[in-house]
């Protein structure tokens, strides 16, 4: 079948689709949790002593001795056998985005020739994946291999359901032979840690008796689109790449404002709801899901977690989310930008820090201006993203991402803290020596007798910042939608480690010196203020104005492209900061540099070769048939005496000669190797590579626009994003 003939089947394929089976939907309490060994089942399943054991190691870190590890592991493989599981993994997270797991049997064999299930605390607790095999920036070679994946006792194991059986996932670790971290869940780890060392330091200071092991919180709300799967299969670069790398705009894209919030179509409402209920079985807490501003675009947000759960979770949402659309016949894309002209797709992070004796710490209160430990924590913040604005840019750095930051829908690349009006005049008076009450956001009376009156939140949204506060948590909007959240995590962990051990040190400094509790506070935030408010900033972050003033007055930095922003992994400031908290050595540092330039560079020439290769097997031949059918049509007419205008055979043959002339040069720009450093690599994808294929799409897109619809071979904007 022809690449056109294909697109056109496509088309009579979904218009024709039969409506899905559906099962109706079971009861939340039925399905809650039923596939996860969490406290409650291990409570039911071990001893009295096991079970102490167990949930203090979940619910502080407290070290497990291997005799528990062994009652924890045989109720753990019964609970599984008894849900259908044969198999058991290591479920671990590389240093890319992906989810990786090795398959084991419970099946051992005896004398007798007989077999019988078996799992032992041994094989709970270590696994053996290669770790050569994984990207890890030089940290394991292929003659120095040895991989260990070790259980994480505090993210619960879980069974993963499939059509034809079941397997127990256990997550877990991932380290070299020599004790490197090769993976996201170590640094996620320490960083809490560090974390909760250097806030212990600060409550304590502030006569705080009581302090339970403090955690950061996440909540992440996923962007992505769908795209019929037959549409999908037609599309080389959605298969590779996960966007488009050619298509002209459809005549209606979100300019009507009518997608946002809109009526969910019933195709997209059924494939939801399986979901969910999905994730239900495996506690993780959906609670939102609507269209999203783009057509063809929707958003699922969970609740609040634990940061290590929740990164768990985040990882899992997006391989059911592939899984489930697939079987209702979508393909899910996840990449920043899918569609050119449209909202690409982010995932916000919502991040908190707290415990269960202080509560949340970045929750204000209705008194902001007396809450002194929420001043310091805010602070805290503050004066991390100032600090470590760059080390926040590099950690949300992809080729993806690249196309959606900055744009009219996304963050800048400018790093800034948003406040709100309220909060933001708190910390101004402290900057200037004091503490006054702010305005709270007042009484909303609409006038309506029958419409409640409420209380206004303090402060606006603003949803061009990259870094706001929200009421009672700080949400990073800048992190893409494809990426996994441990990265931001372990920045942000890190970052505020830092800067809750410097205030741990100026407090008890003036403390010492005979300063009352509040005016040590207010001296504090005083000196943190005076250094470092030049991040925050209340105004609209798209506009030019803003970018002048952000880099020409403030001395913040504007990173446009991952070329730019990962060196900073190599600033002997960052080097320090994870030194300092034991969260990543130099090595392990360094390791995750050469492993995301990797990725980036990667990322580029595969699309690179994508676009030579569609231009020229796909659009290529198309148009060239196009202008022959233009040719043969005006010699007919002529030979009947009919003269006919030749502008548009022109203009399709001038876009196909810049078509092929700029494919020329993309091709030869990809045959460049002679680079002097990884970083000289990485700035030639971005500044020679990237822009070549932009030309290329340039030609080709208008081409779309003129070749007959009959011969065009690829499925348009227009129908993937409205066809449902």
């Amino acid at each position: 079948m022809s690449a056109n003939s294909s697109r056109q089947q496509a088309i009579q394929n979904i218009v024709n689709r039969s409506p899905m089976d559906v099962s109706p939907p079971e009861a939340l309490g039925e399905i809650w949790a039923v596939d996860v060994f969490n406290l409650s089942r291990m409570e039911w399943a071990l001893s009295k002593t096991a079970f102490k054991a167990i949930k203090k190691t979940v619910q502080t870190g407290a070290p497990l001795d291997a005799a528990t590890a062994d009652v924890v592991a045989a109720a753990m493989k019964e609970w599984a056998v008894s849900r259908g599981a044969k198999f058991f993994s290591h479920i671990f997270y590389p240093m890319t985005n992906i989810t990786a797991e090795k398959h084991d049997g419970f099946i051992v064999t005896n004398s007798d020739g007989g077999a019988i299930t078996e799992f032992t605390g041994s094989l709970l607790i270590k696994g053996e994946p290669d770790g050569s095999s994984f990207p890890n920036g030089s940290l394991r070679m292929t003659n120095a291999a040895r991989g260990y994946t070790a259980w994480d006792p505090t993210s619960p194991a879980y069974i993963m359901q499939t059509d034809n059986g079941a397997t127990l996932m256990i997550p877990s670790v991932f380290m070299s032979w020599t004790g490197e971290a090769l993976d996201k869940k170590i640094p996620l780890l320490r960083s809490n840690a560090a974390m909760n060392e250097a806030g212990q330091k600060v409550l304590a200071l502030m006569g705080e008796t009581d302090i339970a092991t403090l955690n950061s919180s996440c909540g992440a709300e996923q962007e992505y689109f769908l795209v019929d799967a037959y549409f999908a299969n037609s599309r080389p670069d959605l298969l590779l790449a996960g966007r488009t790398l050619f298509g002209a705009p459809s005549a209606k894209g979100q300019e009507f404002d009518d997608h946002y919030f809109g009526a969910i179509p019933a195709r997209v409402q059924v494939f939801m709801q399986d979901y969910e209920d999905q994730l239900y079985r495996l506690g993780i807490p959906a609670k939102t899901h609507h269209n999203e501003v783009a057509p063809g675009q929707f958003e699922i947000a969970p609740y609040f977690e634990a940061a290590n759960v929740a990164a768990d979770h985040q990882q899992l949402m997006m391989t059911l989310m592939k899984a489930t659309a697939k079987k209702h016949g979508f393909m899910c894309l996840l990449h920043e930008k899918p569609f050119a002209g449209i909202n690409g797709s982010g995932k916000h992070v919502n991040w908190s820090v707290g415990n269960s004796t202080q509560g949340n710490l970045l929750d204000p209160g209705s008194t902001p201006h007396e809450n002194l430990l929420f001043l310091l924590f805010c602070g805290a913040v503050i004066r991390g993203v100032h600090l470590y604005g760059p080390l926040l840019r590099a950690v949300i750095a992809t080729a993806s991402n690249d196309h959606r930051l900055g744009a009219n829908e996304a963050p800048p690349a400018i790093l800034s803290v948003y406040l709100g009006d309220q909060l933001e005049k708190v910390f101004t008076d402290i900057k200037e020596g004091n503490i006054h009450s702010g305005e709270l956001g007042g009484e909303m009376d609409l006038g309506l007798s029958q419409i409640l009156k409420f209380e206004r939140d303090p402060g606006d949204r603003n949803r061009t910042s990259p870094f706001a506060f929200t009421g009672n948590r700080f949400e990073f909007r800048a992190v893409g939608s494809s990426q996994s959240v441990s990265g931001p995590l372990v920045a942000m962990n890190t970052m505020l480690a830092d800067s809750l051990n410097w205030i741990a040190g100026k407090l008890e400094t003036a403390l010492d010196g005979g300063a009352s509790q509040a005016d040590a506070v207010v001296g504090v935030l005083k000196e943190l203020m005076s250094e470092h408010s030049n991040v925050v900033f209340g105004g609209d972050g798209y506009s030019a104005e803003w970018h002048r003033a952000a880099v020409e007055e403030r001395g913040l930095k504007n990173i446009p492209t991952t070329a730019d922003a990962l060196p900073a992994l190599r600033e002997a400031s960052v080097v320090e900061l994870f030194s300092s908290t034991g969260v990543l050595s130099p090595v392990e540092l360094e390791s995750r540099f050469e492993v995301y330039a990797e990725q980036y560079v990667l990322s580029i020439e595969v699309e690179a070769k994508l676009v030579i290769d569609m231009a020229q097997t796909l659009i290529y031949p198309a148009a060239t048939s196009y202008l022959e059918m233009l040719s043969s049509t005006a010699q007919n007419m002529s030979i009947m005496g009919v003269e006919m205008d030749d502008s548009i055979a022109k203009i399709v043959a001038g876009h196909i000669n810049a078509m092929t002339a700029t494919t020329a040069k993309l091709r030869e720009a990809l045959a460049t190797e002679d680079f002097s450093s990884t970083e000289e690599h990485m700035q030639f994808c971005a500044k020679s590579i990237r822009p070549l294929m932009d030309e290329v799409r340039v030609a080709a897109d208008a081409l779309e626009g003129y070749v007959a619809d009959e011969l065009w071979p690829l499925p348009k904007y227009q129908e993937m994003l409205f066809i449902r």
